[in-house]
């Protein structure tokens, strides 16, 4: 037991990052309403916390390097206990973001690299396996229990205390760190700030872009909104592609100086030589996938449990529980089958579940997301997610040698959270659109009154915000519109909330299907079996899947 104290301890803190943003989804609402704010408004907040993680990881990676991977992750856990202290006392969104967003998101780039970092360090051969696969399982006995407990003291006491909880968790993982052997040594080497800018403020414009294309329109725009009194449409077109332009623009800029760096014999920010091996390639790319689905379904479900059929945070932990087991007992399930299958087959089989869960989630959409079809969705979902976090983490980590482990922890992190912030931000925008195009449609064509599809028309100029079903009749009446009127635009709004979860469902299997052009190139070698190739090597053995 000895042995595994030190992942243990890491588990700890991996918990405490994976439980945060699952406690936020299932309590959007109830955030939304004690704040007085927007479901938009906390997608932003859910997509920057994420993107916060995933522009700055490889400077939080190259930090564990300088300092040592022991500090940066004291350190790095300090900060986040700041982050989360703030966010429990936050009086407003703007607080919350500052201390959730942006806290939070900087003190895990610290933190997850270190976890990464230091369970390869500690481990190796099939301990390494397991090593990964507890920290893969705690993952999903956070993401299994979260939105229970987030749930659950949201629902009967406030959602601040889970995030003081976070603080108590932070420091007895703080009080028993000195457990974590680390063999690491601090190095002397020059962090280049001006690559970690140019990679922040490129991921950032392109999930900027995705996240406002709900308002700002993808190609042209959306009637001619205003951003700081300037109209956003130069050559009437909407500001999303070129903000997409400039990102990847800023992106390429950043490749070519980490290659330049390396030929003028300085450290680069991160070898982005490394994204030649093909099967950590493959295994960031599946990785990135995986939690684009991951971040789209948390954050879509609920959304449409809370404000179209009226369930509390509690309630919605509930209905996503079932994804939850799943999760865990297929990460388990997943480790054992390393013995007598290879991480391609279960990478692959895991990917063709996704698809059919995605298919049958879908398909539960005309049932009202009440009946046992989405459970067995959601099921099938978490049972795709856990096979396929039982390997990515070795798949990625095992590509290069130890002393490179770092710099792939720090890419690792890079994926998941840009995954991550780009399901939050593509699903969500998906959601928004679907629903003012469904919503303004459906209106437009009802027989409301001239007088009442005018009123509505100039109401949301700006688009259709995402609000309880309940509120739509409260809300109408105080317009001044009829009965009758408010009743019609209340049963339009909810058919419009239905038809963008439907929309949303189909984004989820599109990415679902595409990731399966993503494991052409993980492992076909049987984990347990002593390979003779050194690390990075593409030659598979002939287990093929």
């Amino acid at each position: 037991m000895k042995k595994w104290t030190a992942g243990i301890i890491l588990g700890c803190a991996q918990f405490v990052m994976v439980l945060d943003s699952t406690v936020m989804n299932v309590s959007i609402s109830t955030v939304v309403k004690d704040l007085n704010t927007t479901v938009a408004a906390m997608q932003a907040a859910i997509t920057f916390y994420t993107l916060t993680m995933a522009s700055m990881m490889l400077v939080g990676a190259k930090l564990g390097d300088v300092w040592g991977r022991r500090p940066a992750f004291v350190a790095g856990s300090i900060i986040y206990a700041l982050g989360s202290l703030t966010t429990a006392l936050s009086p407003n969104i703007a607080v919350l973001f500052i201390g959730w967003s942006v806290i939070e998101g900087l003190g895990a780039v610290l933190v997850i690299p270190a976890i990464a970092a230091l369970i390869a360090n500690n481990y190796k051969d099939r301990d390494r396996v397991t090593g990964f696969a507890i920290i893969g399982a705690t993952s999903g006995v956070a993401v299994a229990l979260g939105p229970l407990i987030g749930g659950y003291v949201t629902s009967y006491l406030n959602w601040r205390y889970v995030f003081l909880g976070e603080v108590v968790v932070m420091a007895l993982v703080l009080a028993f760190v000195r457990r974590v052997p680390d063999t690491s040594r601090p190095q002397k080497i020059r962090i280049d700030f001006r690559s970690g800018l140019l990679s922040a403020a490129g991921l950032t414009l392109i999930v900027l872009a995705l996240l406002q294309s709900k308002t700002w329109g993808w190609i042209l725009p959306k009637n001619s909104p205003e951003l700081g009194g300037v109209p956003i449409s130069p050559l009437g077109l909407s500001l999303v592609p070129y903000l997409i332009l400039a990102g990847g623009f800023l992106l390429w800029l950043f490749f070519i100086r980490q290659e330049a760096l390396v030929k003028q014999g300085l450290p680069p920010l991160v070898h982005v030589s490394m994204l030649s091996i093909k099967r950590l390639r493959s295994g960031l790319s599946v990785l990135g996938a995986q939690y684009m689905v991951t971040a789209g379904l948390f954050f879509m479900v609920p959304v449409y449990l809370q404000m179209t059929l009226g369930y509390n945070a509690l309630d919605t932990g509930i209905k996503i529980f079932p994804l939850s087991v799943a999760l865990v007992l297929f990460s388990i399930g997943g480790t054992r089958m390393t013995a007598v299958w290879s991480p391609r087959r279960i990478i692959r089989l895991g990917q063709l579940i996704l698809v059919v869960s995605s298919l049958v989630l879908l398909g539960s959409v005309s049932l009202d997301l009440r009946s046992v079809v989405f459970a067995v969705g959601m099921f099938f979902a978490g049972a795709a997610l856990g096979l396929l976090a039982s390997q990515i983490g070795n798949v990625t980590m095992s590509s290069v040698g130890a002393e490179q482990s770092s710099e792939v922890g720090g890419l690792q992190g890079v994926f998941q959270n840009l995954g991550s912030s780009l399901g939050t931000a593509l699903i969500g925008s998906v959601l928004i659109s679907a629903l003012s195009t469904s919503f303004l449609g459906a209106v437009d064509g009802s027989n409301l009154s001239s007088i009442t599809k005018e009123l509505v028309a100039t109401s949301t100029q700006s688009g259709v915000q995402i609000v309880p079903v309940s509120t739509v009749n409260d809300i109408a009446a105080q317009a001044g519109l009829s009965t009758s009127d408010a009743a019609t635009l209340t049963s339009l709004y909810t058919d419009s909330q239905v038809s963008s979860l439907r929309v949303s469902f189909v984004a989820l299997l599109f990415i679902s299907a595409i990731s399966l052009l993503f494991s052409k190139n993980i492992p076909t070698e049987l984990v347990r079996r002593k390979s003779t190739e050194g690390p990075g090597d593409d030659h598979a053995h002939s287990d093929a899947a």
